[in-house]
């Protein structure tokens, strides 16, 4: 049986003669989109010049600095972020990836419009978790006007101009976490939600949620005001050993935001009645989170799909800029969210 020809695999990638020329010579430039099409169909029949293919395709991908914005790097939550983030810019098939990892220690909005500005400056796309505000969003529509994507992660924002988000259906997962406080308590009492700043998007639309289901399913719940802890352990610890000697009938605590470290070192210090039936639900699987499972200082733990989370995001900020000038929607990718207890970790 004679060897496959150029005609024949053009054939087989429904492509012409010269395309099929092309991507393994490399003459002219060749879409990415349609190099892999050709790559395909060589591996299907047979082809002989397979690898010359693939050097082809690997040379002619494009180089795409990838950077992220984070918040603060002495929080392991954000260190796993970081690590997962570069593993897979370095598994992004597309194009020769490098990742650029920056965090904020100051969470201002101004500070971190800052730091937006800085890192497009070194990077050709942006991935970012920060606070819906008038700055932060004047920032994004800079970046836009200049051709850098920005897609957001686990918190979204309003500006019109960003290219995408990748996350969980927030309302949602705060009426999850509203049904595990219900059922899992055997009388009503007061519940409270903790989140690390009113400006985030996501942690609004959970509170939003939280509260949601108690007024319609469960109205014998009493929700207290909901306390911000600026995503600092200690200020959850302060705010928890307050409401456990203030609020004698408090059942119930969603943690939306930062801060969950500190909230189990009171209940680990506090070994009163009232302490250990309390029910925290909180979010993202960490060691430190599995470990407040394994002791029963939380009950659930809803989390972000980490590797899936990651993958999309790279993919989505890749897509972005390989289809630069192209009139495409923002792209919103909504993940399922992984429920976590001290059963199954």
């Amino acid at each position: 049986m004679s060897r496959p020809t150029i005609a024949d695999l053009a054939k087989a990638a429904n492509v012409g003669i010269s395309t099929v020329d092309r991507v393994i010579n490399g003459r002219h430039p060749v879409r990415p989109k349609t190099a892999e099409l050709v790559l395909e169909a060589a591996e299907r029949i047979g082809f002989h010049g397979l690898t010359a293919i693939k050097r082809r395709i690997e040379a002619d991908k494009p180089v795409i600095k990838f950077g992220f914005l984070l918040k603060q790097q002495h929080r392991k939550l954000y260190q796993m972020w970081s690590e997962l983030l570069t593993k897979a810019v370095d598994a992004y098939p597309d194009a020769h990836g490098r990742a650029i990892v920056r965090f904020m220690d100051d969470l201002s909005p101004d500070k971190a419009a800052a730091a937006i500005h800085a890192l497009s400056r070194e990077a050709d796309v942006i991935g970012m978790i920060t606070s819906d505000h008038p700055q932060v969003n004047h920032a994004i529509a800079d970046l836009a006007a200049d051709g850098i994507p920005v897609v957001t992660m686990i918190s979204d924002v309003s500006a019109p101009e960003r290219a995408g988000f990748v996350g969980n259906d927030c309302a949602k997962k705060g009426r999850t976490a509203a049904w595990f406080i219900a059922h899992l308590n055997s009388r009503p009492g007061e519940v409270a939600v903790f989140v690390g700043s009113h400006r985030y998007l996501a942690q609004e639309l959970c509170e939003m949620g939280f509260r949601s289901y108690f007024r319609e399913a469960a109205p014998k719940f009493r929700m207290l005001e909901t306390f911000a802890t600026m995503e600092e352990p200690q200020t959850a610890y302060e705010l928890t050993k307050q409401l456990l000697v203030s609020q004698e009938r408090w059942v119930g605590l969603y943690v939306a935001g930062g801060g969950v470290t500190g909230v189990m070192q009171a209940l680990r210090e506090d070994r009163s009645t009232a302490a250990q039936k309390l029910v925290v639900v909180a979010h993202e699987l960490t060691n430190e989170t599995r470990a407040g499972l394994a002791e029963g200082l939380l009950k659930v733990v809803l989390s972000h799909p980490a590797r899936q989370l990651t993958d999309t995001l790279v993919r989505s900020m890749g897509d972005a800029v390989l289809n630069r000038g192209e009139h495409t929607a923002t792209a919103q990718n909504i993940l399922p969210f992984d429920i976590h207890t001290a059963a199954n970790i």
